[in-house]
């Protein structure tokens, strides 16, 4: 049976709805909309500090961090997933992390004392961030060093393996890659065609201009939480230099970009545009993944573009120990607040890190009232809300 493209947001809809009905972590990761309305509801948001105005994640939850290769093929923990990226309050970004980890802790049946002893966790790797001179990283947890090693292993036959079939390069249609309609067929071909995206793409590779692209596949890829139902493509090209006559394989990940629900800091400039935003924003907090991306239009919608590397990889956690949650949570915070970091100057870092545990704070070794207070309302609120969600479905 043909699927049109009206059929088949109407299935990834549906898709999104069961996604969201796994687990109270599961639906976090795919409710950044309400995450904002409900942070915005909270009486704790007037205790949230002001932060310096820098680019910041805007969904900034456990599975949107993990290794990311650069144009070298090294490879550094980072921010994976720039979508909702602003610049705004460096806050928020702790927030949605703190909530994350608080879901993953109570999926993974651990007691709420382990809460408390992450957020606390979290502020400290986060201010070692923010030192001048940073003292040495944080531990690394099983969790990242297991996906680290992971990515150090892995080829581009491993991402070949797992994506394309058979000798000739074609994506496997079925439950992840879906056919696509003739006129989404012919503007793939277009865009690569163009010549700006086609420079940009073959500078990416190393060719500087020099060179030739081709499509020689592409499908819709079913993929994600809170982007099913937006344009998303797997391409893959034939990248080549002319004078070589040489080519090698390529796949791109094409994503919709749409305006971010984060709320952005006032009298900022930001490009208009948004996945020139996207860019921009991934340029700052991700420099390994914004090296690789452009921004371009498909079908009259802004989109990014990059080319996937087979170190690329997400953490995920199916379960934490407690001594793995904390450790986690001090790691993972320790990235972030180096992304916030390299921002701002020296003395701006030291007055954050003064305003995210002010001095009279009654112990220095739990989390300051803040994140606590707004991390157990979102959680409430997200409880509830992913209870609602699941008897709809029901």
């Amino acid at each position: 049976m043909k699927i049109t493209p009206d059929r088949r947001h109407a299935a990834l809809e549906a898709r999104r709805a069961l996604k969201m009905a796994r687990s109270v972590h599961a639906y976090v990761r795919g409710n950044t909309a309400q995450f904002y309305e409900w942070l915005e509801a909270s009486p704790a948001m007037a205790q949230v500090p002001m932060g310096p105005k820098v680019w910041i994640c805007g969904d900034c939850h456990l599975g949107n961090l993990g290794p990311l290769a650069d144009r070298h093929h090294d490879f550094a923990i980072q921010i994976r997933d720039l979508d909702q990226t602003v610049i705004g309050n460096p806050a928020l970004d702790l927030i949605r992390l703190g909530l994350s980890l608080e879901t993953a802790a109570r999926s993974s049946d651990l007691p709420g004392i382990v809460t408390a002893q992450m957020l606390a966790a979290m502020i400290d790797g986060y201010s070692r961030a923010l030192s001048p001179e940073p003292e040495d990283d944080p531990t690394e947890p099983k969790v990242v060093r297991a996906v680290r090693r992971r990515a150090a292993g892995r080829k581009w036959r491993h991402l070949a393996n797992e994506r394309i079939d058979g000798p000739t390069p074609s994506l496997p249609l079925g439950k992840r890659f879906w056919p696509l309609a003739a006129a989404e067929r012919d503007a793939i071909t277009a865009l690569f065609d163009d010549p700006t995206v086609r420079t940009k793409a073959l500078a990416l590779a190393g060719h500087a201009g020099d060179g030739r692209v081709r499509v020689l596949d592409a499908a819709y890829w079913r993929k994600g939480c809170s982007s099913l139902g937006r344009l998303r493509y797997a391409v893959v090209l034939g990248v080549g230099a002319h004078s070589k006559g040489l080519e090698y394989l390529a796949l791109v990940d094409i994503k919709e970009a749409v305006h971010s629900v984060a709320p952005a800091a006032d009298d900022v400039a930001m490009p208009s545009d948004p996945a020139a935003r996207v860019v921009a924003g991934a340029c700052a907090l991700a420099p390994n993944l914004g090296e690789r991306m452009i921004p371009a239009h498909l079908l009259g919608k802004p989109v990014v573009l990059r080319e996937l590397a087979p170190q690329d990889l997400k953490i995920e956690v199916e379960q934490f120990s407690r001594r793995q949650a904390v450790s986690a949570a001090s790691y993972l915070a320790y990235i972030v607040g180096m992304a916030h970091a390299r921002q701002m100057s020296d003395d701006v870092r030291r007055a954050w890190q003064d305003a995210l545990q002010p001095a009279h704070a009654d112990d220095d070794d739990q989390a300051p009232s803040w994140l606590w207070r707004s991390v157990v309302d979102l959680a409430a609120r997200h409880e509830a809300g992913y209870l609602d969600h699941c008897r709809r479905l029901a």
